[in-house]
């Protein structure tokens, strides 16, 4: 019962962000594009980035703070984005 409820709870926190991400990039595009669309090749830019980090060789001392922040929001990014695959709110 305990992971029923986690899987629950983690499906609407995806789909919630799906939802949320969405209503931010129209509201967005509506006010000024240009930004809207330099401020998602940024996110882009940063989640490449980190996936980047996760993929290639460790070396110790080699990752600083911003590659960590990275690594670490790709691997939220990417569990967030695998959850919200299966909700039904498309």
């Amino acid at each position: 019962m305990e992971e029923f409820a986690g899987e629950a709870v983690l499906t609407l926190v995806a789909c919630l962000a799906a939802l949320g991400l969405a209503v931010a990039f129209f509201w967005g595009w509506e006010r000024n594009s240009l930004v809207t669309g330099r401020v998602g090749g940024a996110l882009l830019a940063f989640l490449g980035y980190g996936a980047w980090e996760l993929m290639r060789s460790k070396r110790p001392g080699r990752r600083k703070r911003l590659a960590g922040a990275a690594a670490a929001t790709f691997a939220v990014t990417a569990v967030l984005f695998l959850y919200a695959l299966s909700c039904n709110c498309s």
